[in-house]
């Protein structure tokens, strides 16, 4: 996918690098897999705000993703679409018994290619397999981490994991954190890499097209007042504390993992 510069004619322009959609096959999704989206604003069902700066955003409809994968089914590529609600492009799929479904794409995934779900599934991008069927060194995303309970991570714009050693019963996989993790054998995987890699080079260029996202405007601890945040007060500018959320807790080095969950046992080396 590339990117495309604007020639700057207003200052927003000036600095924006954007997507240019060439890949985009579809203006409409696949009007039985889209659902309407209900905007939260970041709250709660109490009403309270748990995630901050989201609010309004142009109007979306959810697109519905396969993350599971119909094992012993094969089929073609039918568009590569735009989907809103994430970084990476969708796939839609005409299956061979008539079924449509929508997969997070893989790079290379073109128009009229062949995929399959299932352990006697060749090993080429788009294709859903075990782990015990993927062979040592190959890049894979959409990994589950119960089997049967669809994929759970590496699903953003251009990411991939690589499995390094497979065991009997547990598969070694560097995930694109740099951690190692350990993956029961039976989970499934899809082979590739996620679509749309040059994501991470896009910049915004303005304000307003961050607001057309559905992200409002941050303001700095610094400025605020002390009961508003821990950084707050002071006369003039002060810089004096340790950097700290608006609730208190250390932003820099303070570990928020739960160290009672029992799947740490399974991570063999952290993230870097």
């Amino acid at each position: 996918m590339p990117l495309r510069k604007l020639k700057p004619v207003t200052p927003g322009q000036r600095h924006a690098v954007l997507q240019d959609f060439s890949d985009i096959m579809k203006k409409r999704p696949e009007k039985k897999l889209v659902t309407g989206l209900r905007k939260t604003g970041g709250r709660n069902n109490q009403g309270k705000i748990t995630a901050r700066h989201r609010g309004g955003g142009h109007k979306k409809l959810y697109r519905m993703i396969d993350f599971i994968g119909r094992t012993g089914f094969s089929g073609k590529i039918d568009s590569i679409e735009y989907d809103p609600n994430r970084s990476a492009r969708i796939a839609l799929i005409h299956y061979t018994d008539g079924v449509k479904r929508y997969i997070v794409a893989p790079v290379g995934l073109k128009k009229g290619d062949i995929i399959k779900c299932g352990g006697d599934a060749e090993i080429k991008p788009g294709n859903r397999l075990p782990l015990a069927k993927i062979p040592e060194g190959v890049q894979i995303y959409n990994i589950e981490i119960i089997p049967g309970r669809g994929g759970k991570i590496v699903r953003a714009a251009g990411t991939l994991a690589v499995i390094m050693v497979k065991g009997e019963k547990y598969a070694q996989i560097k995930l694109p954190s740099g951690e190692v993790r350990l993956f029961d054998i039976n989970c499934m995987a899809t082979i590739g890499q996620v679509s749309n890699p040059e994501y991470k080079y896009i910049s915004i260029g303005k304000a307003g097209r961050n607001r057309w996202l559905g992200k409002r405007p941050v303001v700095r601890g610094v400025t605020m007042n002390p009961v508003d945040h821990p950084h707050g007060g002071g006369e003039g500018r002060s810089k004096g504390h340790l950097s700290q959320s608006p609730s208190g807790i250390p932003a820099k080095g303070y570990k928020t993992r739960d160290r009672k969950k029992s799947s740490n046992r399974k991570i063999l080396q952290k993230r870097k």
